[in-house]
This record gives C-alpha cells, sequence and structure tokens, in this order.
C-alpha cells in the first residue's frame, strides 16, 4: 500500500554562512494495506517532518513515495490535487488546524465542496453523518472552534479527514495536546474508525504506551534516519539498537518525556534483519 525509498528532505539555515540541516535522511519502509505503523523517537528527530513529506505538504529533496500503487513523487500539481482525497492528515494541534471564522458544519463541508463530492443536500445529509460517527450531534454544527474543547476541535477535524474517505492516513501526534481523560476516546476512536474504513496508517508519537496500543510495527527514528522497525512487541520487548533500548528505559522509569541521551551513529548506516521482519542499524 506504502512504500516510501531513501526519502530525504533537507531545510537551509542561515543567510551568509548557510547550513543544510538534514531532516529525513535516506528513509526507506513500507506498510500494508489497513495496517498501522507506529514511528516514535525524540522531539526535533524528523517525526512529522516525514510523515508531512510523505504527503508532499513540504516537498522531499529526493526519494520515491508510492502510494496505493501511485507514485507520488512523479505526480503534477494538478494530478496531486486529484490524488489528495486518498491520502489525508491529522495535525497535532486540531484547533490550528482548523479555520476559527468557519462554523463546524462549514469546516466538515469545505473538502467535500472543494473536491465536488455531492450536492448542496448531499454535503448538508453527509456532514451529519460524519459529526455522529466521530461523537458530536447536531447541537455542535454551528459552533465555531473556540467554543469547543480541545477533543471535540480534535473530532471536528477526524469528521473532515472521514468525509474524503481516505486511504492512507497519517495521524501525527493527534492526543499529545489533550488531557488524560479524554486521550483514551480520541485513540479508541481513531482505532475504530481506521478499522471500518480499513485506512493504511502512520501513527507518529512519542508515547511509547500509545504506540502500543495503536501499531501493528513500529520504526524507531533518530536524527532523520530510521535505525529499527519490526512488530512491536519486538522492537519494544527485545529492542536491539542501543537508542531503542534507551527510549524503553526511559518509559519504564516513568520518565518518558525526558529526552534520552543520544548514542554515537556510524558514517555509513546500514540496515540488517535481525529477526524475521525486524531490521535494526547494523552497528548497536
Amino acid at each position: 500500500m506504502i512504500e516510501v525509498t531513501d526519502l530525504e528532505t533537507n531545510f537551509s539555515t542561515g543567510f551568509i554562512h548557510r547550513r543544510v540541516v538534514r531532516a529525513v535522511d535516506g528513509v526507506s519502509f513500507w506498510i500494508e494495506e489497513g495496517e498501522t505503523l507506529g514511528l516514535v523517537g525524540e522531539s526535533g528527530c524528523g517525526k512529522t517532518t516525514l510523515g508531512r513529506s510523505i504527503l508532499r505538504l513540504i516537498e522531499p529533496d529526493r526519494g520515491r513515495i508510492v502510494v496505493d500503487g501511485t507514485d507520488v513523487t512523479a505526480l503534477s500539481r494538478s494530478e496531486l490535487r486529484r490524488f489528495r482525497p486518498r491520502m489525508q492528515m491529522i495535525f497535532q494541534d486540531a484547533y490550528a488546524s482548523l479555520n476559527p471564522r468557519m462554523r463546524v458544519s462549514e469546516s466538515v463541508a469545505e473538502p467535500l465542496k472543494i473536491h465536488r463530492m455531492g450536492n448542496r443536500t448531499d454535503i448538508d445529509r453527509k456532514v451529519r453523518e460524519l459529526i455522529e460517527e466521530v461523537g458530536l450531534n447536531e447541537e455542535h454544527l454551528n459552533r465555531r472552534p473556540y467554543e469547543l474543547s480541545g477533543g471535540q476541535n480534535q473530532r471536528v477535524a477526524l469528521a473532515r479527514v472521514l468525509a474524503l474517505k481516505p486511504k492512507f492516513l497519517v495521524a501525527d501526534e493527534p492526543t499529545s495536546a489533550l488531557d488524560v481523560s479524554v486521550q483514551a476516546q480520541i485513540l479508541n476512536l481513531i482505532r475504530d474508525l481506521g478499522r471500518d474504513y480499513r485506512m493504511t496508517c502512520l501513527y507518529i508519537s512519542h508515547d511509547l504506551g500509545v504506540t502500543r496500543a495503536m501499531s501493528s510495527r513500529v520504526a524507531v527514528m533518530l536524527e532523520g534516519r530510521i535505525v529499527e522497525i519490526g512488530r512491536t512487541a519486538d522492537v519494544f520487548d527485545r529492542p536491539c539498537h542501543s537508542y531503542t533500548q534507551r527510549l524503553v528505559d526511559a518509559a519504564l522509569a516513568g520518565r518518558a518525556r525526558a529526552p534520552p541521551e543520544r548514542p554515537p551513529l556510524p558514517a555509513a548506516p546500514t540496515m540488517v534483519e535481525v529477526r524475521s521482519g525486524h531490521w535494526v542499524e547494523e552497528t548497536v
């Protein structure tokens, strides 16, 4: 379903002395249809940039991205616009992702209108169905984002995504800004709707507990590279890379929010299979 090969995204800093920062450095992985791949790593390691590069919200510098048999990197702007409904993203800050001037009904209807998916009557009916599906009701339709809680805004954002029935979803830490009591509700909703809509998902998080619950496989990212990837239980219970071990130890010690010390990296890392379907950098 999803195949990423040698993806690289660079940023330039400085005016006189320009410096290139490799936010995504030669990343390759695949996700099967209907599967959820978790992506974990410390803040600043390139997780969000990777997710946005796959959707071409940020243009990658090099590499190949295949979504549902289509080479996304080869699409023109007009072709990409027509392909957009198949791949969508849930952002970390739901409030910032919604237009504060739009009512809920207008926000959910907007993607349907842009892609001309039905007449006015059909769109109004679909909006009401989507709102109920994400756990809201008709009284929320006339509210604006500032009149809703963080969890309610994330439900609205999810309804906007589901309106287009995407095949591939990138969820970028969708619950990190929410209260703990609300996080479980949103996570269960995302998991249930993903199953109902048969969506393939890349779930980005720094929380190993959430990633374990949401993902069948997990990839560990460090300084723009994936250093270990495999089945969730294998990676977390029997980590092979020293950085993964540090993440697991920090989580077990109750220090998941503190960034672990970065181990030295080899100049030219390679990935080797240590168990069936479990890949790790050669030097550990």
